[in-house]
């Protein structure tokens, strides 16, 4: 960075006060603070739709060594609010390396601050909760910040997703990166037609269903369900996307339209998807502590034992509730190991099934890339 830092603070609404300097843009921002315990891809974090209404802090100390690169953007831009990290480092040393970090964040105008005790930061927040936040440039009294906080909605009850899906539907059908090749462009004809739910999609889903030959057809958040139907499909994904799921109940009741009129068509969601379709089958969901952030969250599948190391990035999540009652139509699949909260279902008798976290990683591991496949499965069985 350059020797002329310029100093910035990050406020949280109970009075914790963090000085740090400044990096990215300046200017000031508000967010709910979460942290994400992955040891890299921060592209891939800041580009994620799920992260709009956050500032994200990087648990690892050493941010900005891979730069910023044109092909690892997982959306159009950057969709978290703000930056914190413990010491960001402006020469990346990196082949695929475009600009670095600062410079990035500098052209898409969200702040970042660095020199922050990340570590006390994550153990606070492990101990009180997320909670609304604000990373200033220019603003350093401590009774101005909070009263801008205490005037922030939060993310609770709010429709995060019309925000970030698109705008119109589109069609996609490109595959996965391959080193010295990038994105794979001639694929053979698809197999299957699925229509993509927009809450938030990550390029990456994307290019999994693609790899295994599924045409989509991306459409908006708020389309409806006889727009929908109205596609032919083979199959219909769910995305994920940011904020609460209690907000999304227009996208329930598509949900529960198109079960209804059309029983025989598999169903996938992930992360919002899921807790949108547990919604509208009756479920409630619940806002959690801190949430899941992070590219290390062991999960068991119940029916075999097998424990998957996942990537999640969530602060909501299904009350587990919802699978004791005897009426229920959807029984508990997978479980998170940390805190035993419920992290995939299925339906007992139709093809609809879905999980809480994100098994396209970007960033993270692949053991649950066979979640793809069980889709394509179901649609070869339709």
């Amino acid at each position: 960075m350059s020797n002329k830092k310029k100093k910035a603070i990050l406020a949280l609404i109970d009075g914790t006060m963090l000085l740090g300097w400044n990096f990215g843009a300046e200017g000031e921002t508000i967010g709910e603070v979460v942290f994400h315990t992955g040891m890299t891809g921060y592209q891939e974090i800041l580009t994620d739709p799920s992260y709009h209404g956050q500032i994200v802090t990087m648990t690892y100390p050493e941010i900005g060594n891979t730069g910023i690169n044109s092909e690892d953007m997982e959306s159009r831009k950057v969709w978290a609010e703000g930056f914190i990290v413990r010491e960001y480092i402006d020469f990346p040393s990196n082949f695929r390396s475009q600009i670095s970090l600062s410079q990035y964040l500098k052209e898409q105008g969200i702040v970042g601050i660095s020199g922050i005790d990340t570590r006390f930061l994550t153990r606070h927040i492990r101990s009180t909760g997320s909670m609304p936040g604000i990373i200033s440039t220019s603003d350093f009294d401590k009774d101005s910040l909070l009263a801008k906080l205490k005037a922030h909605p939060g993310i609770t009850g709010l429709d995060l997703a019309s925000e970030v899906s698109c705008d119109k539907a589109y069609d996609f059908y490109e595959g996965t990166w391959e080193l010295g090749k990038g994105y794979k462009k001639n694929l053979p004809e698809p197999r299957f037609k699925v229509v993509a739910m927009d809450f938030g999609i990550k390029t990456n889903i994307l290019r999994k269903l693609s790899d295994r030959m599924i045409f989509c057809r991306v459409v908006p958040a708020k389309t409806s369900a006889e727009e929908i139907l109205a596609e032919n499909p083979d199959g219909i994904f769910l995305s994920n996307g940011p904020g609460d799921p209690a907000g999304l109940d227009y996208a329930a009741k598509t949900i529960r339209q198109i079960s209804e009129q059309r029983p025989d068509i598999p169903i996938f969601g992930i992360c919002l998807g899921h807790q949108i379709l547990a919604r509208a089958f009756g479920a409630e969901t619940e806002k959690l502590k801190f949430g899941h952030h992070g590219a290390n969250h062991p999960v068991m599948d119940l029916s075999s034992r097998k424990v998957e190391i996942t990537s999640q990035n969530h602060c909501f999540a299904v009350r587990k509730d919802f699978f004791e009652d005897p009426e229920s139509k959807f029984q508990l699949t997978h479980l998170n190991l940390n805190d035993q909260t419920v992290e995939g279902m299925e339906h007992k008798t139709l093809p609809i099934f879905s999980v809480q976290y994100h098994p396209e990683a970007s960033p993270g591991p692949h053991d649950s890339d066979y979640l793809y496949d069980h889709f394509v499965e179901l649609m070869e069985e339709k």
